[in-house]
């Protein structure tokens, strides 16, 4: 589980990186990394404090006996409401923090690991020092202080590891935890509580004989993203629920680092959301599906009311196609499922065991143990939000693009590798702006240039760029052609880091139409998001503000592995 790392070397790239970046960015005042927010700030003032530490541990997972080498969150509440923090005994996962909207808080982060690490609040509304950018990375045996007002809404996100190359694998082996924010808004809707609204954390995981995780075993494994074979929920596998026959509400939260799930009743009864990644729908939503990226959240209101005790009702992933490359959807097709053998081409494990992206399987099993007589009522009106159009953006006509693009075994992001001392004009916006963005995959690299006229791309990678069957030219690593139409067609969840965005639009450009029926109906794009999947041959249209907090803030593939890869870069936001 430990990473064999040079870490000399490493901090001084980090921190000769994080020098460059002041230079570059002086008015952000970049705090030199060794001393960076190591102690709190005088005159503020929190409401809660908790402090936090990471640490390697063996916990039971499989039921078998045996206990797994982790690396698990522990959290102590030194100040504020008693049930701000929930543990879990014998679990990997993370405790779960309960926050209100308006509370300041402050978290003091000890490194116990082998290895660097810091700690991301995904989809909360932060100043970049309290972000996780992986620049304020701290070593083992350091601290780093966080601290914050909780400006979100209410609604669930999630926390987890954010360390330079590192994140696929420690949120991997544990390092992630639920969030849930409330508020007065959302007090008044009698929306299940306590012991009836739970967490439902999806994550996928593979294990040796012995009982112990296996994370990458090859390039396949960091290009196509890591796919495990046992599914857990919860942190445990053959998840079962003993449930009322009334409404529950249950956070679905995609923790794998790179599958996708197809959510939906064994029995096609359809799914009810009532909250996106961070926040609630203005209205209910009934879908036959719910598509759930890595690092999606949607509240569900599942409602047993009616069932009879005794009864069962189990959640799937159900089918779907069109998220992975053509030709390794085919070869998965031939074998009638799976990711095949270990070895095939050539020996790089590309098609390395477990579940395939987009098969059946199922999520958890839900009995129905009691009658009740009373059940809360699904809101008509949940929350009023004003929604954001074209006529609230200043640059309703030139969206900066966020162009998807993988190439020489290296996924990009408008054509170039993470870089902390590197911004492109188009990366730079102006603190209080809200912007249309594009997110695309370039069908051809004629149509990346179409798409980016209008802005300066100086510096922007645009060799070699093909669309869903197009060539890639990476002879150069691969000794051939015949890998650039497979490695390009793949769906990618994109995550934007700071303010919320709302999805303004999707176009389905160069889709294969039959794949793309597979997923369409499945996404829950009416609410706040931070992250948006996107599907191969497709282009969606975001509106995103910068309002607040000025910085550098990343915006990149969720898909863990293609992180680690470079799929990363920043906004800077001045």
């Amino acid at each position: 589980m430990t990473h064999s790392i040079n870490y000399g070397r490493r901090q001084f790239l980090q921190y000769s990186a994080f020098g460059a970046a002041a230079a570059l960015f002086p008015e952000l005042l970049l705090a030199n990394p060794t001393s960076a927010r190591r102690s709190p700030t005088p005159g503020f003032k929190p409401d809660v404090e908790i402090e936090f530490s990471a640490r390697e541990v063996f916990v039971p997972i499989l039921n078998n006996g045996s206990k797994t080498k982790v690396q698990k969150y522990f959290a102590k509440l030194l100040k504020g409401p008693e049930n701000t923090v929930q543990s879990f005994e014998d679990n990997y996962l993370g405790p779960t923090l309960n926050f209100a909207k308006g509370q300041k808080v402050r978290i003091y982060f000890d490194n116990n690991l082998l290895e660097h690490s810091i700690m991301h609040w995904h989809g909360l509304h932060v100043p970049q020092k309290s972000d996780g950018h992986p620049m304020y990375s701290i070593e083992p045996g350091e601290r780093f202080v966080y601290e914050y007002e909780v400006l979100n809404n209410a609604g669930t996100s999630f926390y987890h590891s954010h360390a330079h190359n590192l994140t696929g694998s420690q949120v991997y082996f544990g390092l992630a935890g639920l969030l849930k924010v409330t508020d007065e808004e959302e007090k008044k809707l009698g929306l299940p509580t306590g012991e009836y609204d739970l967490p439902l954390v999806i994550q996928d995981k593979q294990f040796n004989r012995n009982g112990q995780l296996q994370y990458v075993r090859g390039m396949h494994d960091r290009m196509m993203g890591f796919l495990g074979d046992t599914i857990l929920v919860n942190g445990k596998p053959n998840a079962e629920f003993a449930v009322k026959s009334r409404a529950y509400r249950f956070r679905a939260l995609n923790g794998s680092t790179s599958r996708i799930y197809k959510l939906g009743w064994d029995d096609g009864t359809p799914l009810t959301a009532i909250g996106t990644d961070v926040s609630l729908l203005e209205k209910p939503e009934t879908k036959p599906y719910v598509m759930l990226a890595p690092g999606d959240r949607v509240d569900l209101w599942l409602d047993f009311s009616g069932r009879p005790v005794g009864s069962k009702l189990a959640m799937y992933s159900l089918p779907f196609s069109g998220t992975m490359p053509p030709m390794f959807e085919s070869m998965q097709r031939m074998r009638g499922g799976g990711q095949g053998g270990r070895g095939m081409m050539g020996g790089m494990g590309m098609m390395s065991g477990g579940l395939g992206q987009g098969e059946k399987f199922p999520i958890a099993i839900f009995h129905v143990t009691e009658k009740v007589g009373d059940s809360p009522k699904l809101p008509v009106q949940l929350v009023r939000r004003q929604r954001l159009t074209e006529k609230d953006v200043d640059n309703a006509d030139n969206p900066l693009p966020i162009a998807i693009t993988e190439r020489h075994m290296r996924p990009l992001v408008n054509g170039r590798p993470f870089s902390l001392d590197e911004v492109m004009e188009i990366e730079k916006v102006k603190v209080g702006s809200i912007k249309k963005i594009k997110i695309f995959h370039p069908h051809e690299e004629h149509e990346m240039a179409s798409q980016t006229s209008g802005h300066d791309m100086e510096g922007m990678d645009h060799g070699g760029m093909g669309g869903r069957g197009g060539g890639m030219g990476m002879r150069d690593e691969m000794g051939g052609g015949m890998m650039g139409g497979m490695m390009m067609a793949m769906a990618h969840p994109i995550h934007l880091h700071g303010q919320q965005f709302q999805v303004l639009s999707r176009k389905e450009g160069h889709v294969d139409r039959e794949d793309y029926e597979t997923v369409r109906h499945g996404f829950v794009d009416s609410g706040l998001k931070d992250t948006v999947l996107v599907m191969p041959g497709e282009e969606v249209e975001i509106i995103k503000p910068f309002q607040d907090f000025k910085g550098l803030y990343l915006y990149h593939c969720h898909n863990l592995e293609h992180e680690d890869l470079g799929m990363m870069r920043n906004f800077y936001v001045h």
